[in-house]
């Protein structure tokens, strides 16, 4: 009987256990607690959809405004699977980066929220999303920050971006964390780098940037007026037009005028393009743009000029104010001999090869500079995480070496009161005596288990601190005291 009544009392105090564990992952975890786990072997993880990854129709069904960024985090650790997160999405990528003791269970719920977001099935997203943990999500975040994984590279914008990121992961509303908030924040401090200490952000690796920056270059020259009084048009709309747009908006572009044979892409790149105000033309207006514009852009595809020297004269272009004809097209769109006309001046992609050339060259060389920068932002936060093991062996040689010295001091205390009462301040003066001592001994060995890089000595050293002061000992001492009380 009393055997029977004994399992009784275990199968309910079992039950009772797994009751409180699952409403412990189901509520939210505050902050507090939070920054508690992130000493308890969190790993980083970052999954993503981007540029490189995904088309744009998956891209835009998971886009969420920067405004409701911290509502998804919260909602992705709102199970307690996933201890912290933060979302970064831009126009040309999508990425949730979060920490948890189980990479498992915690990438099943990131992929299951964002199914459940985009109404799209795991199999579908599967192939269009990235995955990658540890060392290597680090380092995804430290190149993405620096501009390296930029569809245009070295681009600024992203920084900012990561940088906001970062931000709203420490608000109150935020699911940063110690650990995440961390990574972001060496993100941060990483893509400064690259772009203060390299010349990653400056010139052209591109035929159309290289068209932006060659104009930008000659427009007084050639127009005798700034670049940003510039009157522009593009004749075509496809991809290179698109990227056109993409480096005159950089340089605080606010109207352009695309001519091209229909309204379907002009319109496309007027939607992506949203603060730029598009004027869309098509063929038979040509020569009206031309006519009232500064410099074009040529990069339509045909077989035929564009525009060349006997067409200008036509349509009464010769000898009025000055030109500049920019052409990206290959086959090429605009006459060499339009260079004949007077105030005309034409430029094709051969006299863009030489500024394309020399950035590429230069890029290459500050990309591999700024990768350099960006291992050492790495090996900074990977070492500052891996010493996070050491915390709960720092705190119970802390609980320990408290736990001696309330019970010498008690002693202490016992035999001084025999001899007279001793006073309030007296007591203070011992009690501070006795803490100072314990933390002045305490420093060396913390210092140590905090200070060691290499994963292996920090292990090593752990077990050999555990076993000079038997922690392991107290732990195990405290664990049967615990069952006792239960």
């Amino acid at each position: 009987m009393g055997n029977t009544n004994t399992n009784s009392a275990l199968m309910v105090a079992s039950s009772d256990v797994e009751v409180e564990i699952v409403n412990n992952m189901k509520r939210k975890r505050t902050k507090k607690e939070r920054l508690q786990l992130a000493s308890k072997g969190l790993q980083v993880h970052v999954i993503g959809l981007s540029i490189h990854h995904a088309s744009v129709e998956v891209r835009e069904k998971l886009a969420i405004p920067e405004y409701d960024w911290n509502e998804a985090s919260n909602e992705i650790c709102s199970t307690g699977a996933v201890s912290e997160a933060a979302v970064l999405s831009t126009c040309n990528r999508f990425e949730v980066y979060y920490a948890a003791p189980s990479a498992r269970e915690a990438t099943a719920r990131v992929t299951e929220y964002l199914s459940k977001r985009g109404n799209l099935s795991v199999g579908e997203l599967r192939k269009n999303i990235f995955m990658l943990s540890g060392d290597d999500a680090v380092w995804h975040l430290m190149r993405v920050s620096g501009g390296l994984d930029s569809l245009v590279v070295g681009e600024g914008q992203i920084l900012s971006q990561v940088r906001q990121c970062h931000l709203h992961s420490i608000e109150e509303d935020g699911c940063g964390g110690k650990v995440l908030s961390r990574m972001l924040n060496t993100g941060v401090a990483a893509g400064k780098r690259v772009r203060s200490e390299t010349a990653i952000s400056r010139g052209s690796v591109s035929i159309s940037s290289a068209a932006v920056e060659l104009s930008e270059m000659l427009t007084v020259k050639d127009l005798n007026l700034p670049f940003s009084e510039a009157r522009l048009a593009v004749v075509g709309a496809g991809k290179m037009t698109r990227l056109l747009i993409t480096h005159l908006a950089s340089r605080g572009l606010e109207k352009i005028t695309i001519v091209n044979r229909s309204m379907a892409r002009p319109t496309e790149l007027a939607e992506q393009f949203p603060d730029v105000e598009i004027e869309i033309k098509l063929m038979d207006d040509l020569w009206d743009v031309v006519g009232r514009s500064d410099i074009v852009y040529t990069a339509a595809s045909s077989d035929n000029y564009v525009i060349d020297a006997n067409l200008m004269k036509q349509n009464g272009l010769a000898g009025g104010r000055p030109l500049m004809l920019v052409d990206i097209g290959v086959p090429r769109n605009v006459g060499s001999d339009c260079n004949e006309i007077e105030n005309c001046h034409a430029y094709n992609v051969d006299d863009l090869k030489a500024v394309v050339a020399k950035n590429t060259a230069m890029r290459q060389k500050e990309m591999i500079e700024a990768e350099i920068l960006l291992h050492e932002e790495t090996d900074s936060f990977c070492n500052w995480r891996e010493s996070l093991a050491a915390i709960p062996t720092i705190n119970q040689l802390q609980e320990k070496a408290n736990s001696v010295r309330e019970e010498e001091l008690n002693k202490c205390t016992r035999k001084l009161s025999q001899n007279g009462e001793i006073s309030d301040k007296e007591m203070e003066a011992v009690e501070r005596l006795s803490r100072g001592i314990v933390n002045k001994l305490l420093h060396g060995p913390m210092s140590h288990l905090r200070s060691t890089d290499n994963s292996k000595d920090q292990q090593h050293a752990i077990k050999e601190l555990s076993a000079m002061f038997r922690l392991q000992d107290d732990s195990k001492s405290r664990g049967r005291n615990n069952r006792k009380r239960r």
